[in-house]
């Protein structure tokens, strides 16, 4: 995630702002988004404000826009049966054409046929690729470790706000040094919970002691025994993922899951990756063995 490491005084004033026009995109994806209205969101200039945008998050504003559509494309693909075309006009494509070229140019396949044999039908029952999966698993001992987090609440898919929020404020407050690590605590059951009350922290591992002014909080994360699942590959994957490392791999084991959250530490982001080379360890307690 590239920040500009020059803000210091005038940060806290450019990082609320920033912070309000990623919120403000992922909140209105559906919408026309152009540049006169996210500088107005912004309150900064028209004329310089999507060059200091594109200086502190890497990519143009309307670079964050296509990747946000396509990869909520890719979980609708991956996780629903809505049709393509309705997902490819929700995504901004006015023509189908459109929205294959631009899908395919991203994920590799086709919309159709990523939906049939995209990355995420190797975690569904009966893939012949089940059997291999289960050596991407292994059991590690992780040490208790501290993160600098900031609260995510609703669609766990969504948290990359949250990690946007992260980065505007850690960039100017210079706390970046002390990072070991991105991590993802999340901390309610998505099949228990409604999506919009869904609870999560977006953080790094951290150390030393370092400040933690709100919103930043100081959060310790749970050592001891996980089951890890190594993935690679688009974010959308992460439904089917849980539910084959929770519904296949835990009850072939002989584990007993802890009651602790689950992680994601990802080693890598979005920003600078593409989504087929995304690489994301899933961390899932256990209970200590006799």
């Amino acid at each position: 995630m590239a920040i500009c490491s020059g803000w210091s005084g005038e940060g806290t004033r450019y990082e609320d702002r920033l912070s309000r026009v990623a919120a403000y995109i992922y909140d209105h994806l559906d919408d026309p988004l152009d540049l006169e209205t996210l500088a107005g969101v912004a309150a900064m200039s028209p004329w310089h404000w999507h060059r200091i945008y594109a200086a502190r998050y890497g990519e143009t504003v309307f670079a964050t826009v296509r990747r946000l559509r396509l990869q909520r494309a890719a979980a609708d693909l991956a996780n629903g049966d809505l049709p393509v075309a309705r997902i490819g006009r929700r995504a901004g494509y006015t023509t189908l054409p459109s929205f294959v070229r631009a899908f395919k140019a991203v994920y590799g396949l086709p919309p159709a046929l990523y939906r049939r044999a995209g990355s995420h039908t190797r975690f569904s029952p009966g893939s012949s690729e089940g059997k291999a999966i289960m050596y991407d698993v292994e059991i590690r001992d992780l040490p208790p470790q501290t993160a600098l987090t900031v609260p995510h609440v609703g669609a766990y898919m969504e948290i990359g706000r949250a990690f946007e929020q992260l980065g505007s404020i850690l960039g100017p407050r210079g706390l970046f040094g002390h990072s070991t690590g991105m991590v993802a605590i999340y901390l309610d059951d998505p099949e228990s919970v409604p999506e919009k009350q869904l609870n999560a922290l977006a953080g790094i591992t951290v150390t030393g002691n370092p400040p933690a002014e709100p919103p930043l909080s100081l959060t310790p994360v749970r050592g001891g025994r996980y089951a890890v699942l190594k993935h690679k590959g688009p974010y959308a994957d992460m439904k089917a993922a849980y539910n084959w490392l929770l519904g296949t791999w835990l009850v072939q084991s002989g584990e007993e899951a802890a009651s602790a959250p689950m992680l994601e530490i990802y080693l890598n982001t979005p920003a600078d990756t593409p989504p087929m080379e995304l690489r994301t360890d899933i961390h899932l307690p256990l209970e200590p063995r006799d």
